[in-house]
């Protein structure tokens, strides 16, 4: 059973946006942290940022101040606004429950180039 489909990715140029969706389907969703991932070949997958169920973001301090996440939670969806994207943001990016993870979705490509 698909846990996660994320979607919204796609190639787009440097300095670009793009909106990744993540739609779960975990009981009581809204209690729990989402967070966003992404990973390039060969490497593991690394945490981008997170978002609490009260709605509390953090991110790793390379994509601050470019990066926001937020959630829907009647729609059970979590979401990425990615601005000013670079070539290094360049990977396949997951959503998860970072505290009691589920299997992973198929995750959805971004490719920064120009």
């Amino acid at each position: 059973q698909v846990q996660f489909v994320e979607s919204g990715g796609g190639l787009v140029q440097p300095g670009g946006s793009l909106r990744l969706s993540c739609v779960g389907s975990r009981y009581m969703f809204r209690a729990y942290t989402m967070a966003w991932y992404r990973q390039t070949p060969g490497n593991q997958r690394e945490l981008v940022g997170e978002i609490s169920s009260s709605g509390r973001t953090n991110y790793v301090d390379s994509v601050k101040g470019r990066f926001t996440i937020s959630r829907d939670n009647a729609a059970k969806s979590a979401y990425l606004q990615m601005n000013n994207l670079k070539p290094e943001d360049t990977a396949d990016y997951y959503c998860n429950f970072p505290d009691t993870p589920e299997s992973w979705g198929h995750g959805t490509q971004v490719n920064v180039s120009s």
